[in-house]
């Protein structure tokens, strides 16, 4: 039975790197799960590679179809956005491992769905300043710069990631991605070779 491990961290923690990184590793052979959005798609980003773009329209008829494992609201100073999970038919855990970034809401509600022995969790940490310094630089790549939504994210995720919300959630795998998301990447692979 294959398994889901879901990618979980703070805003600029590195996710999307290691993610990236994982994905092309042989040695673990981890197939994605293509999270969905309703927020603008940005400008280094492809549609259907780190998520699938869709309208508030599209979302709602996902909805009302019974496809939407998990979804999440963001109200940010641009109209609210929506990150969700879909059981599009995707998911085969009889013959494959999955990764997926997620928040801890997201795990939660996708282990739920899917069973505690088949999701995974893998929680990146990062300390603050250095992922402030992240998010500003990144930000500044952007055509259309949004630094109030970089700076709402980076407050939200203190309180999303709280040390009780990982508690809770029995959230115990965690990595720490301060110098080198290579290395980082390799613990895990570690990690998941070992299970």
């Amino acid at each position: 039975m294959g398994r889901i491990y879901c990618i979980m961290g703070k805003s600029s923690s590195g996710k999307d790197t290691i993610f990236k990184l994982l994905l092309e590793r042989e040695d673990i052979n981890l197939k994605t799960i293509v999270s969905y959005t309703t927020r603008p798609i940005r400008s280094h980003e492809k549609p259907g590679e780190e998520y699938n773009f869709v309208s508030v329209q599209e979302k709602d008829r996902l909805i009302e179809a019974g496809k939407v494992i998990e979804i999440r609201k963001y109200d940010t100073i641009h109209g609210p956005w929506f990150y969700f999970t879909v059981d599009d038919g995707s998911i085969d855990l009889a013959n494959h491992d999955y990764l997926i970034i997620g928040t801890v809401e997201s795990f939660v509600k996708i282990r739920d769905y899917y069973g505690e022995d088949n999701v995974i969790p893998i929680y990146i940490e990062v300390d603050d300043g250095t992922r402030l310094t992240r998010a500003l630089e990144r930000e500044k790549l952007q055509e259309h710069p949004k630094f109030e939504e970089m700076c709402r994210r980076y407050l939200a995720d203190q309180q999303d990631f709280s040390p009780e919300n990982l508690e809770k959630a029995r959230i115990t795998n965690v990595f720490n991605n301060d110098d080198d998301s290579l290395i980082t990447s390799d613990r895990i692979a570690a990690f998941i070779n070992g299970r």
